[in-house]
């Protein structure tokens, strides 16, 4: 089944109870059950990005995964990065994209590091001969539900990866992005609606949607379009691997479907603000949750 075709959202995917389950950060999609739909099947592509060169952070799993195969079947060559205990999932998707005759180029890295952040730009823009597309989907989260548990290296980590990454990778971009090209980041519900044991988090994806909107005001003249999605729950590792088993067993019971997004469901608007369908759209946030409204 397409993304076309009709079908009812409600009992389109599983919903809970699934299976207890744990794991340790950053989590690994092929640990999971059920495992995440990221559109390797269903995700058909228009041709609609032919000749774009991008690069997702995160692409090894979850909505990171579902943006790279939406982006790729829609003609792109990119750059994946994710972190390196994640080199089997990330290949899984390069084969994937590259049997299908798209250029996908892994780079595993941690994005909490500047370093790292301006190499991965300089290795996009030589492997891909230039650079029209940055996708942010790679982020940290940890659960506490006390603030008295939360530590200094816990915090550093959220930020450090959910908004200092932000500024890295951008600042090395622009100067390769011509007029034409894009960067979306990744929000979150939690950003408006925030879980009490998601401080740190859900601080760190209010701060995108600000980020997102001044970043757009300021490259606008320069013909660069920035935009945001805003995810509710969707099932992925980040839930085994930041809440305890019990939690994730019910997760996405109270959203207004019953049940967790599933990484697919976001490809496509990874796609239109990507694609220059969208040419009017800047400082936009795209909320994909389930029914649940962001305030």
């Amino acid at each position: 089944m397409s993304q076309y075709e009709k079908k009812d959202p409600i009992s389109l995917y599983p919903a809970p109870p699934f299976p207890e389950q744990d794991q340790s950060l950053p989590g690994r999609a092929s640990k999971m059950r059920p495992k995440p739909d990221h559109g390797e099947e269903s995700y058909v592509g228009l041709e609609r990005l032919k000749g774009f060169r991008g690069i997702v952070t995160g692409a090894d799993s979850g909505i990171g995964r579902a943006a790279a195969i939406a982006l790729s079947r829609e003609g792109a060559d990119l750059v994946l990065t994710y972190l390196p205990d994640e080199q089997e999932d990330a290949e899984e998707v390069r084969d994937l994209l590259e049997a299908e005759g798209r250029k996908a180029v892994l780079v595993p890295g941690d994005i909490s590091d500047e370093w790292f952040c301006g190499t991965l730009v300089d290795t996009a823009v030589k492997e891909l001969g230039g650079l029209d597309t940055l996708v942010m989907v790679a982020g940290h989260q940890e659960s506490h539900p006390d603030i008295l548990e939360m530590s200094t290296d816990g915090i550093d980590a959220t930020f450090k990866t959910n908004l200092y990454s932000l500024f890295w990778l951008t600042q090395a971009a622009i100067p390769h992005l011509e007029p034409g090209s894009s960067i979306v980041t990744t929000g979150s519900i939690q950003g408006s609606q925030p879980s009490p044991d998601k401080l740190d988090y859900a601080m760190s994806k209010g701060a995108i949607g600000v980020f997102t909107a001044a970043l757009a005001q300021q490259l606008a003249p320069k013909g660069i379009r920035v935009n945001s999605v805003a995810p509710g729950p969707v099932w992925t590792p980040l839930q085994p691997a930041s809440q305890d088993p019990e939690r994730v067993s019910e997760f996405g019971s109270d959203s207004p479907y019953g049940r967790p997004g599933q990484p697919a469901e976001l490809g496509a608007a990874y796609v239109h603000l990507v694609s220059p369908e969208s040419s009017y759209t800047s400082g936009a946030t795209i909320t994909i949750a389930g029914g649940t409204a962001a305030f």
